[in-house]
């Protein structure tokens, strides 16, 4: 325990001593960790929307006219004990043209003309969660399409697929801008460690004269460099949550997009945790990377 709080001590002098270098460093990983949390940001919030919005993906499967009722019923059941559906709700011609009225009241009198009720009778089909992927709905939907009595399926399959590819791609570029950027935090807190390695060589080689193993004297450093990881990465947090808090009340003022702010989160508390993690490892990592650069022969 003496040693530990000895080896923490020291690293907490070297990040004392080297005071500019130790907060130049904080800020700028903090700035390339918060480039990357943006991203990380924009893709679990838009992965959140995509499964709020599946949720209330309905399927209109729409029935041919004067379909007789035993052929409807037996589509029902058909459709009831699929184990890709969770529920099945008739929709009849009567109902149909009642709900137009009411969601379109200002249309309606362009049914009046045509005597009798244009609108079909349908199921409003909402799938099991596990087969809500586009993928998925499409090639139930084709199956659907082919059954006797169905006159056509619809479903939104347009938006839904164009949400999944923007997921993909925000995904895609999350992983780019993370490596280059973590490979730019890595090098910087490298860098500052190196910078104190070299302000304190003279010290180093007197533990070296006085017997200190090379782990022993390493260890400071390494130390010193997951402590400015942890510390870059808990900053970048916080300016995260500030400009996230800001922009959702600029949203709540906007009154185009009301109720766009009750789907958007911030990072939950294991995941804060996790970068803060990361940015410990990538700190450690330039530490090591500092370390290996400074010669193995002088150290």
């Amino acid at each position: 325990m003496r040693r530990l709080f000895y080896l923490l001590r020291e690293a907490w002098v070297n990040m004392r001593i080297n005071r500019t270098t130790t907060i130049v460093a904080v800020l700028t990983t903090a700035f390339t960790l918060a480039c990357v949390g943006i991203f990380l940001l924009l893709y679990v919030n838009l992965r959140n929307a995509a499964g709020l919005l599946e949720e209330d993906v309905r399927v209109m499967v729409y029935l041919e006219d004067r379909l007789p009722r035993e052929a409807r019923q037996d589509l029902e059941r058909t459709l009831k004990i699929d184990p890709m559906v969770a529920e099945v709700l008739f929709i009849s011609k009567e109902q149909a043209l009642g709900e137009f009225r009411l969601q379109f009241p200002s249309e309606s009198h362009l049914l009046d003309g045509l005597g009798e009720n244009p609108l079909p009778a349908s199921f409003v089909v909402t799938l099991a969660p596990n087969f809500r992927s586009p993928d998925v709905m499409k090639e139930w939907g084709e199956r659907v399409q082919t059954m006797e009595g169905v006159a056509k399926v619809d479903y939104n399959q347009e938006w839904i697929s164009l949400l999944a590819r923007l997921i993909g791609y925000i995904e895609l570029a999350a992983i780019g801008v993370g490596v280059l950027l973590s490979a730019a935090a890595v090098t910087i807190i490298g860098n500052t460690i190196r910078l104190a390695l070299l302000a304190r060589w003279e010290e180093i080689e007197i533990l070296r004269a006085i017997g200190a193993t090379r782990t022993f004297i390493r260890i400071p450093y390494f130390l010193e460099g997951a402590m400015l990881g942890a510390c870059g990465s808990a900053l970048s947090l916080v300016i995260l949550k500030c400009a996230f808090e800001l922009f959702r009340q600029q949203i709540q003022l906007t009154s185009r997009f009301s109720g766009i702010e009750d789907m958007m989160s911030f990072f939950p508390l294991p995941m804060c945790v996790a970068l803060v993690l990361a940015g410990m490892g990538l700190g450690f990592a330039g530490s090591v990377v500092s370390l290996l650069r400074i010669g193995e022969g002088r150290t």
